[in-house]
């Protein structure tokens, strides 16, 4: 004799594979059903577990209500800008020169000589580096969170604001450090790309009500990749907060304007003024001789 059975309908497929694995995983046993005079799918369960299977169901919407697994994407797709890589030419670029004539004493960062006014320090340490390992470290991991910055913010503006965040590393460097501040290098610029792509989400700002829920997680996943790259014993831990930090404040100044941050004139007036900052410290280091 067949025993009683009834059937529990669902919207559709997906629906009755995802609450057939819940009844089953409850010890329910469940059959998925599909009726062709228009009844639609269905969960067919013994008679005797019905109720139970309705309780169980009604308590896993309960506690799934508002956390679906799978959220629409605002904006679809990485975008890697590839001009990250003149970038990495012009550091290798001023590591060939460092290497014929001496530029440490003129652009190094130099916390005391800062404070007495020789503030394009700040951006020339940028160019710097100890030696060719250290050249290699941040020129690789540099060009793929320039080029995933630059991609984001667009090409001119994500570059300024990576290397203001750099520079803004080596002031907070130099002003909270305990013993006068010296140091080269580009990780406080790259520990400032990652600040910039951590907070991209604040653009969701009042666009959803799970903004705050994407924002709190890029910043979490920044704090843990910064925790992996830029806390290595014996490095400027100090710089690389700062750089960071920086980045996260200048990114969330940029996504609360994408639009304009994406305009070409925007691009080509920061792009411009890289260029000046890059130019202009240099000329005026060399021209006092790093005195």
């Amino acid at each position: 004799m067949e025993s009683a059975t009834a059937r529990i309908r669902v919207r559709s497929h997906r629906q009755a594979m995802d609450w057939s694995l819940v009844l089953v995983s409850q010890g329910i046993e469940t059959t998925i059903d599909h009726a062709e005079d228009g009844a639609g799918w269905g969960l067919v369960v013994s008679a005797q577990e019905y109720t139970n299977a309705l309780r169980t169901l009604r308590q896993y919407r309960l506690e799934n209500r508002g956390w679906p697994w799978q959220q629409a994407v605002f904006r679809p797709g990485l975008l890697f800008d590839w001009g990250s890589l003149a970038w990495a030419l012009l550091v290798c670029l001023f590591y060939s020169l460092s290497t014929h004539a001496d530029l440490q004493p003129a652009g190094l960062m130099d916390g005391p000589a800062v404070a007495h006014g020789q503030w394009w320090r700040l951006f020339t340490a940028m160019w710097l580096h100890a030696d060719l390992a250290h050249l290699a470290t941040n020129a690789t991991i540099g060009v793929v969170l320039l080029g995933l910055a630059m991609g984001r913010y667009g090409t001119g503006a994500g570059l300024l604001a990576a290397y203001l965040a750099g520079a803004g590393g080596n002031l907070v460097a130099g002003l909270i450090s305990l013993q006068p501040h010296r140091s080269l290098g580009a990780s406080g610029m790259v520990t400032g790309c990652l600040g910039l792509l951590a907070v991209q989400s604040f653009s969701l700002w009042r666009q959803t009500p799970h903004a705050l829920k994407y924002i709190l997680s890029g910043i979490c996943g920044g704090v843990m990749l910064f925790v992996l790259l830029a806390l290595t014993p014996g490095t400027d831990v100090i710089a690389h907060l700062g750089g960071f930090a920086s980045g996260l404040v200048l990114g969330a100044l940029l996504s609360l304007v994408p639009a304009v941050a994406q305009m070409p004139r925007t691009n080509l007036l920061s792009g411009s003024l890289f260029a000046l900052l890059v130019i202009v410290p240099w000329w005026l280091a060399l021209r006092n001789g790093g005195l």
